[in-house]
């Protein structure tokens, strides 16, 4: 009852300061403030104290979400290198998290399940299965028994967002999807049923779920984690319906955008950063209300193509409204990247890069999601 009293206060207090931030362009704090809680970023360690970076990107800068993993990309590589390495430690940690925070704080990760499953038995973690064996055995109480396991873990362990489920299409020679088992199926009517039941399950956790990779990612024959992908020769709109499906049901908390190009869409840019695709699609046409997260914008299908700079400014604009750093690509670790992204972010706005209006919409559409926390329970 405390956290969920003090969950409305935080929110009703940041949705006082937009309505007031929209009356004339405030100062430059208080645009830091809307800047980081844009930004979903990642640290190193499976400890944290006061001089940890954590510590100052939540503590300090007040960032809007923390995202974990589980393997160092930019370290060693080996299970248990970067934040999860038991589930006693994961809770230690998440509660240390939370207590620094003044405001909702978001901590997401990857828990799909299957091959994608940042909390594993290594770890004390209970076995997962696949999307894709849940979608072929195609059982809702299987389905239902595998994502109620999953959201009891994710919920015990002080995590309340899951960067699941994985809603696109199969294409069983996609490489970054489909050949290891990430998608449901090739239906997307089945794909809707297995989404549904796994987001309930975690919403019956108190946890919420997101949907990716927006506007379907399925078709793609190479990975944006690595470089560029078209998937224009590829793709149908029938990978659209999955997400309208479930927009209309009341089930889409949080959208991931894929970095795809899609001519069919835009005959320009990757969708992360498209108008067309984020807000001319996705909002104006889908209906989709809730908060839009990219995947993360050091990819190197983004900055292959587009400077840092230029890729938040252009993914802002577009329609996003959480930046995901997870600081942990081959592109490397800087422990001062997320202040950095605050700064280019407040400067953009006072240069008139960013209409301020974009930054508020978004605030208010995060704190929506943190208040939808305490409703979930």
């Amino acid at each position: 009852m405390k956290r969920t009293k003090y969950l409305f206060m935080a929110v009703a207090s940041v949705m006082a300061m937009i309505v007031n931030a929209t009356e004339a362009l405030p100062n430059d704090s208080v645009l830091r403030r809307y800047a980081a809680r844009m930004l979903m970023v990642g640290f190193k360690g499976d400890q944290v104290d006061d001089d940890s970076d954590a510590a100052r990107y939540v503590r300090d800068l007040k960032v809007g979400a923390i995202i974990l993993f589980d393997i160092d990309l930019t370290g060693s590589a080996t299970i248990g290198s970067r934040n999860v390495t038991s589930k006693e430690r994961l809770m230690r940690m998440t509660k240390q998290l939370h207590d620094w925070a003044d405001y909702p704080l978001l901590i997401a990760l990857d828990q799909e399940g299957g091959r994608v499953a940042r909390l594993k038995p290594q770890y004390g973690y209970r076995p997962t299965v696949s999307a894709k064996r849940l979608g072929l055995i195609d059982s809702e109480d299987t389905t239902r028994h595998y994502a109620r396991l999953i959201a009891e873990e994710v919920a015990q362990s002080g995590v309340n967002v899951n960067l699941a489920p994985v809603v696109d299409i199969l294409n069983p020679e996609g490489p970054g999807l489909g050949k290891i088992d990430r998608c449901f199926s090739d239906d997307p009517a089945a794909i809707v049923r297995h989404a549904t039941w796994f987001i309930d399950e975690h919403h019956n956790q108190g946890v919420l779920c997101t949907l990716k990779h927006f506007p379907g990612h399925g078709s793609a024959v190479n990975d944006s984690h690595w470089g560029f992908v078209d998937v224009t020769n590829t793709w149908h709109s029938s990978e659209l319906e999955p997400f309208k499906a479930l927009i209309d049901n009341g089930c889409a908390d949080l959208i991931m955008t894929a970095h795809i190009v899609n001519r069919q869409l835009d005959p320009e840019l990757p969708a992360t950063l498209s108008h067309k695709v984020l807000t001319e699609l996705l909002r104006d046409s889908l209906g989709f209300k809730g908060v839009l997260v990219t995947d993360d914008m050091y990819m190197q299908g983004i900055i292959d193509n587009y400077s840092v700079e230029n890729a938040i400014i252009m993914a802002i604009n577009a329609g996003a409204d959480m930046l995901c750093v997870g600081n942990n690509i081959s592109t490397g670790f800087e422990a001062n990247r997320p202040q950095r992204l605050v700064e280019l972010i407040v400067q953009a706005v006072k240069d008139g890069k960013i209409p301020l209006s974009r930054i508020v919409e978004s605030n208010e559409r995060i704190a929506r999601l943190q208040a939808k926390l305490s409703t979930l329970h």
